[in-house]
Parts: structure tokens; C-alpha cells; sequence
């Protein structure tokens, strides 16, 4: 009798580990190795002698399961995680909302600037002028491809002025290099210039306020390397003063 009792309590607990959402026994495919988590994507455990371990990537990264790499933890948008959806509790330490990844300034008006979080410690970045930070790739891209909504003067901005890009650029500059995005300065503003994209696709640039465009060094500049633009700002200045 108490046999028989104390078999139908184990096959009752049995049952009900398999049926609970926590529970999960956690078997190695080899004898040695890192496999991913099922339902966690910065999880994975780490195989010995077909034992597993539990173990947690940095916060803000998670685990790819085909990486050739000793350390498999790489950054989110290098991963697809598939159906790995769940991440550890994120443990901010000042601009960084987790301790490692890149991370869009705090201020969504503000679509140059981003952070580069290593261990809790961030290291501020600008984008090349003309750019936004694209929170999906964690790279500078040109504002209609980054599509951040409030961006400022640059969010969106559509060529309204009617400049095509010229067929007849020059296709090598003064040392012999070959140009694929040729630069042409803005007719009247002189903190603005033009990128066609394959010589083609024109895309509207701006310098760091201060900086004037370059036509000869094909970038932007103190004003006063520029003789046309050396008074531009001062100009401007009075301008919205009058």
C-alpha cells in the first residue's frame, strides 16, 4: 500500500514538472560546446563531457549559435535570434540603457550623436555630417534610410530645390582615384552640399555647424580655407538679426 502511494506521488510531481512553463532540463546535443538557449537569446550553456552550464552574454548582447568564435556573444543586430525573443533584465549605468551595444542619444530631436557602451562605460560618437544613427544596424545612414521620426532639420528631407545629379562629373579626382559618390556644393548655402549616390542618386548633405563645404578637398571645412564662404556665417548672422 504505501508502496503503491508513493509511486502515484511521483508520477503527480512528474506530470507536473513537465507541464510547468519554468521548468526546462536542458539536454547537450555533443558531449562539448555552446548551444543556445530555445526561448532566450542572450542565454546559452556551455557543454562539458555532456554536463551543461547556464551562462548570460554581457548585458546587451546575446549569443550566436553560429559563430566560429571561442566567445559567441555579439551584438543584436549582428543575430538573428529567430523565436529567441526573451532577454536578461537590462542593468543601465548612465547614456548606456544596457551595459554593451550601441545606443541612440537620449534626446530623439539629436539623430547624429549616439553612444558605444562597453561594460557600462559609453563612449559619445558623431555621424559623418548628413548622417543618422540607425538604432536597427547600429551604423550611420542617410535620414530617409534611418527613418527617425523628430530628427530635426534633416529628418526625412526630400531635395525640394530641383537639383539633379550632372552626368558629366568628373569620374577620378586630381590624384587619379576614381569618385563613385561625387560631391557638388549647394549654390547658396555654403554649410550645405549635395552626394550623388552612385553618381546618380542625389542626397542633400550638411556640415557641423561652423564648417563650411570644400568643393576642392570634397568635404567640409574651417570657412576661412574657403574664399567664396570665409564670411558665410557672419553673413548669416546678420541676416536673421535684420
Amino acid at each position: 500500500m504505501c508502496k503503491s502511494l508513493v509511486l502515484i506521488a511521483l508520477l503527480v510531481c512528474g506530470v507536473y514538472a513537465a507541464n510547468d512553463d519554468d521548468y526546462f532540463d536542458f539536454t547537450c546535443p555533443r558531449e562539448n560546446g555552446q548551444y543556445e538557449d530555445p526561448y532566450q537569446c542572450d542565454k546559452y550553456y556551455e557543454c562539458q563531457d555532456g554536463r551543461p552550464t547556464e551562462k548570460l552574454c554581457p548585458d546587451g548582447l546575446v549569443f550566436d549559435p553560429t559563430s566560429k568564435l571561442p566567445s559567441k556573444c555579439d551584438q543584436p543586430f549582428n543575430v538573428d535570434c529567430q523565436q529567441r525573443k526573451e532577454l536578461q533584465e537590462p542593468k543601465p549605468i548612465g547614456a548606456c540603457p544596457r551595459q554593451n551595444g550601441f545606443f541612440a542619444h537620449p534626446d530623439s530631436s539629436i539623430c547624429n550623436v549616439f553612444y558605444n557602451c562597453v561594460n557600462g562605460r559609453e563612449l559619445e560618437m558623431t555621424c559623418v555630417a548628413g548622417l543618422h544613427f540607425n538604432t536597427e544596424t547600429g551604423t550611420c545612414v542617410w535620414p530617409d534610410m534611418a527613418n527617425r521620426v523628430g530628427c530635426g532639420s534633416n529628418a526625412n528631407k526630400k531635395l525640394a530645390d530641383g537639383f539633379q545629379c550632372p552626368k558629366d562629373y568628373p569620374k577620378a579626382d586630381k590624384n587619379g582615384q576614381s569618385i563613385t559618390h561625387p560631391n557638388f556644393p549647394h549654390p547658396e548655402d555654403c554649410s550645405k552640399f549635395y552626394i550623388c549616390l552612385n553618381g546618380v542618386e542625389p542626397r542633400q548633405g550638411t556640415c557641423d555647424p561652423g564648417l563650411v563645404y570644400n568643393e576642392d578637398l570634397q568635404r567640409c571645412d574651417e570657412p576661412e580655407n574657403v574664399p567664396a564662404c570665409e564670411d558665410w556665417y557672419v553673413q548669416a548672422e546678420k541676416a536673421t538679426e535684420n
